[in-house]
C-alpha cells in the first residue's frame, strides 16, 4: 500500500507545482497563453463597439518578461562599465609606458 501511496499521493504535489511555475520560462508563458487564444477577453462596448481587454495572467506573464529582461540589461550593463574602466587603465598604462 505505501507503493501505491507514494505513486499517487497527494503529499508534496502542490508545493511541486509551485516551483514549476516559479522555473518557467516567461516567454513560453505569454506565448502559450497567447497560443490558446486566453491572452485577451473580447466584450462588448456601450456603443457596440467590440473591446479586446488582456487576461490578468497574460499581463503579469508580460510583466514578469520585463522584469527578467530588465535583471539581464543590469547585468550587461555592470559588464559594460567594468570593460570600459577596464580599457581606460590599459590606455593610460600605454600612454605613460610610451612617453
Amino acid at each position: 500500500m505505501s507503493y501505491l501511496n507514494k505513486m499517487y499521493g497527494n503529499k508534496g504535489a502542490s508545493s511541486k507545482h509551485s516551483e514549476k511555475e516559479s522555473t518557467k520560462n516567461p516567454n513560453r508563458v505569454a506565448g502559450g497563453l497567447k497560443g490558446q487564444g486566453v491572452d485577451h477577453f473580447t466584450m462588448l462596448g456601450e456603443d457596440g463597439s467590440e473591446l479586446q481587454i488582456p487576461s490578468q495572467r497574460y499581463v503579469s506573464s508580460l510583466e514578469e518578461q520585463i522584469r527578467k529582461q530588465r535583471a539581464a540589461l543590469n547585468v550587461l550593463e555592470r559588464k559594460l562599465s567594468r570593460c570600459e574602466k577596464t580599457i581606460e587603465q590599459h590606455t593610460a598604462a600605454i600612454a605613460r609606458s610610451t612617453s
